[in-house]
């Protein structure tokens, strides 16, 4: 950056010149602009300055330099619109306006940021999304969707000069060619060519306030995660065949992702005998009080949820409780979200129900299946129920009240325990969070007399304890069950001799 009192050249992240002192331009961050060092406003786009360098550091990460490489690739394309914006321009002041907008993109903005997804343009008071580019997940589809449903949640509850704002989502996914350089300087962008974009564009018009439409692609790979109303088939500008569309309702009950994504009926497990054996037999020394833990892992597609689903299904005719954890991708900085989702599916929360409805389930839950007293305050709060003078809260320090959370959740296990045999499984570990990850190290070293088979299913091998058996179903041919490769020496034969 050239100074432009001395001409001296400097460095691009100098504020000041090296040579005389003088203030340096500052480039805008949404659009590049250079402006004086004075400038409150963006001479490029308008902007407020300081709110621009905010839009660029809440958005998603910005993507790597522009290259003239096309590649193909799917994609899944969300656009958001701002519904009545039109109108909002003749009732309002431009600088008014221009704070509504700002706040309706930001906020956007942080829900799509949220699930890693990429903000491709601003266009007015439209915003085009992309997920599975410039970096892809598994789950782009299932990503947008919840992005989607977040982004209609926060522009709800925004409140700027008083305007009462709503949005509407169009959801598509399918192949596109993505990456061709068009425009010039810092109008330059890397396009995407397709039908998705145009179809997201036009499922968005035919949204209702509030609504996010998807399209069949989308449906296809996001499964039974959402409760949907089918729209039938409807018509889309631009084209003669009639498309099925859905509109996304909620995130779904169903809390495993293997089953939403696969549904109820399974094909027959082949080849997997041995591993079952293994499973089989860690489960008859569990019964008889001697805990067993038995680490499943493998890369994603192996069968490390099919083996555990064959393992229930042999079970469904013994008595035992079996209790289901299910670590999450989007929860992973929610402390003990397994816990508390396990606690919430077994009194049978429902989204709606308001704190009050809630306790009365927790209590009920807690009837059939006793705590110790001492206990029950503390899962209360844990729940983010309402506390009561049936259930008062010690005045504990924070590492204090954290010790007796996690003693009170391992005392509702050895409760269980002591009642009939328990199945635990711990369902996607690899998405652990650190609290949980604790209080699941502290289990594995007392299940230990206790009639628990707990299994911990996870993609990346872990270190557990020693007595755990390890199962590498990646590395397994068909009909073959080993230890883990992570299993030192020691540990193999310690897992192999009980």
């Amino acid at each position: 950056m050239r100074c432009p009192s001395c001409m001296a050249q400097n460095s691009e992240n100098r504020r000041f010149c090296a040579q005389c002192g003088t203030p340096l331009p500052s480039a805008c961050p949404a659009c590049g602009f250079e402006n004086e060092p004075t400038a409150k406003f963006c001479g490029g786009c308008g902007k407020l300055i300081g709110e621009a360098t905010s839009s660029a550091l809440v958005g998603v990460p910005t993507p790597p330099t522009p290259t003239d490489s096309a590649e193909r690739r799917q994609l899944t394309v969300m656009f958001c619109d701002l519904v009545g914006s039109t109108a909002l321009a003749y009732q309002l002041d431009p600088e008014d306006l221009r704070e509504v907008i700002g706040a309706y993109q930001k906020c956007v903005a942080d829900a799509i940021n949220r699930y890693d997804g990429f903000v491709a343009k601003y266009m007015g008071d439209g915003i085009l999304v992309y997920f599975g580019y410039p970096g892809a997940h598994e789950d782009d589809a299932e990503r947008a969707v919840r992005a989607g449903l977040g982004s209609i949640d926060a522009v709800g509850r925004l409140d700027v000069k008083t305007v009462k704002l709503r949005a509407r989502v169009g959801i598509a996914t399918g192949v596109v060619v993505v990456g061709d350089l068009i425009g010039e300087g810092s109008a330059q962008e890397q396009s995407v060519v397709g039908e998705t974009p145009n179809l997201a564009a036009r499922l968005q018009a035919l949204a209702e306030p509030d609504a996010v439409v998807i399209a069949a692609s989308t449906r296809r790979l996001v499964g039974d995660l959402f409760e949907y109303e089918s729209l039938g088939e409807v018509d889309v500008k631009g084209l003669a065949a009639r498309l099925p569309a859905w509109q996304v309702l909620r995130p779904s009950g169903v809390a495993s992702r293997f089953e939403a994504l696969r549904g109820s009926a399974l094909t027959r497990l082949v080849g997997r005998d041995e591993e079952i054996d293994l499973l089989l037999r860690r489960w008859a020394r569990a019964k008889a009080g001697e805990g067993q833990v038995v680490l499943v892992s493998g890369e994603p597609g192996f069968g490390k949820s099919r083996i555990t689903a064959e393992l229930e299904e042999r079970l469904y005719a013994e008595p035992h409780i079996q209790l289901r954890y299910f670590c999450s991708p989007y929860r992973q900085d929610s402390a003990l979200f397994p816990f508390i989702d396990q606690i919430g599916r077994a009194a049978g929360f429902a989204p709606t129900d308001p704190p009050a409805s809630k306790l009365e389930k927790f209590e009920t839950l807690l009837a059939r299946r006793p705590v110790p007293e001492g206990d029950v305050a503390f899962l209360v709060d844990l729940l983010s129920l309402p506390s009561s003078e049936r259930h008062p809260l010690p005045n504990l320090s924070p590492q204090r009240k954290k010790e007796r959370t996690l003693d009170a959740l391992i005392h509702r296990l050895e409760g269980l325990a002591h009642r009939q045999p328990v199945v635990m499984i711990f369902e996607d570990a690899h998405w652990i969070d650190p609290t949980s990850r604790e209080l699941l190290d502290l289990t594995v070293g007392r299940v230990r007399n206790l009639p628990v088979l707990l299994i911990v299913r996870s993609r990346v091998p872990a270190s557990l304890d020693q007595r755990a058996a390890c199962v590498d179903v990646g590395a397994s041919s068909p009909g073959s069950a080993r230890p883990n490769r992570s299993c030192d020496a020691d540990r193999r034969r310690q897992s192999l001799a009980r």
